[in-house]
């Protein structure tokens, strides 16, 4: 079959969960045999962060027939920004709206060139170009990798309620969309997640014990910095314990920010800020907490990854998807949202060793229901049934 799949973001060294996806999923399919291309959306040129396939064939949807790359003009980015803080779906618009105009001749030539008998598309906008912008008539499967608004405007409607299925991450968020947009077709699939062939040792003394926080460094959304300020009440109390973070950097501002918070509070030998890492199974190894402080999530891979490798996890009630697949008590803890609540949370576990280990085994377990086989399989299944 030939599979065409639309991520209409960046991809080139983007180390975030949704390229993550997308490669994984596209050397997946070629590994069954399908022929698969995929549609990004790049400024720049250059390597994915992902491996992916030579047998991939890959198009930029900026990038123009003779070479040239369509760019997004300062003052727009200008504008979006000062949008954002205050109407956040103005502020989104504005990239769509660029898109629509200046992509879709690209878009339209490329699909012309690979002709698919399907497509997968990443986010409900690419849908929009595909099905309400260009009246494609190939069958196309709908992703979601974000949490679940409560408004939908008509383009989005009619490109939801138009493809052959909406799939979502976890069944509140199925649930969710059945009761704004029932018209729309939906199917719950999870992210696959790695089956990795060790656990991390819970049980050894050390002389240094880890917390890991594995993902892009942003403000708003992972939030890290809670992490750090909730680590300070503990350090004093608990001197054999440190903190890792890794992940790219998002703006230096917030970087410089989270630098700070460690200065402050004498953290300089406690708190690390590490960058990215090829190896996220070493590091996940090596730990024995993972903390995982976001607002808001889709199906994070790093969580998942994380409680693969056997370690308990920590996060809030209050942020999506992390709610469902993080069980309380059992695979790890869930507290209210705030500095001194995940402070709490982090004590129960720092202090308890068989704890920890517990609820890591369960975790564990708990990840086989997200084994890429049976997740690559469902995905499969829907491909096939045209």
């Amino acid at each position: 079959m030939k599979i065409l799949m639309t991520n209409f973001t960046k991809m080139v060294n983007d180390s975030g969960g949704v390229a993550k996806v997308a490669c994984a999923f596209a050397n997946e399919m070629v590994n069954r045999g399908h022929e698969v291309s995929i549609i990004h959306s790049d400024e720049r040129e250059g390597e994915f962060f992902f491996k992916i396939s030579e047998q991939v064939k890959v198009y930029n949807a900026k990038k123009n027939l003779d070479g040239s790359i369509i760019k997004f003009p300062v003052y727009m980015k200008a504008l979006r920004e000062i949008l954002r803080p205050v109407n956040k779906r103005k502020a989104q618009l504005i990239n769509r709206d660029f898109d629509e105009k200046h992509l879709i001749k690209n878009i339209k030539r490329y699909l012309e060139d690979f002709n698919p008998e399907m497509i997968v598309s990443f986010q409900p906008e690419g849908s929009i170009f595909l099905l309400y912008d260009l009246k494609v008539d190939v069958p196309i499967l709908t992703m979601s990798h974000g949490h679940q608004k409560d408004e939908f405007d008509e383009k989005e409607k009619y490109a939801l309620e138009h493809s052959k299925i909406y799939q979502l991450l976890v069944p509140s968020f199925e649930k969710h969309i059945n009761k704004v947009l029932p018209k729309v077709k939906t199917i719950t699939i999870g992210n696959a997640i790695p089956q990795f062939d060790f656990s991390a040792d819970l049980i050894a003394d050390k002389e240094v014990y880890k917390i890991v926080f594995v993902g892009r460094l942003t403000k708003n959304h992972k939030r890290p910095h809670l992490l750090i300020q909730a680590f300070a009440k503990l350090a004093d109390k608990y001197p054999n314990w440190i903190v890792e973070l890794w992940g790219a950097k998002d703006r230096d501002t917030y970087y410089a920010e989270l630098e700070h918070h460690i200065k402050v509070n004498k953290l300089q030998e406690r708190v690390f800020l590490k960058g990215t890492t090829n190896n996220v199974p070493e590091v996940l190894r090596n730990a024995d907490v993972y903390a995982f402080p976001s607002a808001y999530e889709g199906f994070p891979l790093a969580l998942g990854e994380a409680m693969s490798a056997g370690l308990p996890a920590i996060g809030f009630k209050s942020c999506p998807a992390v709610n469902e697949i993080i069980i309380d008590g059992k695979t790890g803890v869930l507290c209210n949202d705030g500095v001194e609540s995940l402070a709490n949370g982090l004590e129960s576990l720092l202090k308890d060793k068989t704890l920890r280990a517990q609820m890591g085994k369960k975790a564990k377990s708990e990840m086989k229901n997200f084994a890429p086989e049976k997740i690559w399989d469902t995905w499969e299944n829907l491909l096939s049934d045209r």
